[in-house]
């Protein structure tokens, strides 16, 4: 299946459109693809991390009350020193990574950085 029908071989992609056929933004593709280019079986549970950052202590807490009852570990790090206020929010869940699970979270990480200024940095995966 080519993921980026429709497209000349020299033409860029955006990494943030999201392919027609399963709604997931092409990063994501790209992550899932060296995945199982490392040998990962997708319809395993796996460790899974999302990374945000929060604009202030209060925000990120505000950040990993929510992820927390969407079932996320969370973890808030201490204030990062060479960006002014800026608190790591760290997310870890064990889960199937299909194209739902990754749509969905995607878009849930996306959502909270945005209802809470914060910022969405993506996510990476154990084989």
């Amino acid at each position: 299946m080519r993921i980026f029908r429709g497209r000349r071989d020299d033409e860029p992609v955006d990494m943030n459109e999201r392919s027609p056929q399963l709604g997931i933004r092409y990063k994501d593709l790209a992550v899932l693809d060296q995945l199982m280019k490392n040998g990962a079986d997708l319809t395993e549970s796996r460790h899974v991390v999302y990374y945000a950052y929060a604009p202030s202590e209060a925000v990120a807490q505000a950040m990993g009350h929510e992820a927390e009852s969407n079932g996320f570990a969370v973890t808030i790090g201490e204030p990062l020193p060479d960006f002014l206020g800026q608190r790591p929010v760290r997310c870890e869940i064990y889960a199937v990574t299909s194209p739902e699970f990754v749509r969905d979270s995607d878009d849930f990480f996306q959502g909270l950085a945005d209802r809470h200024g914060g910022e969405y940095d993506g996510w990476e995966a154990r084989v």
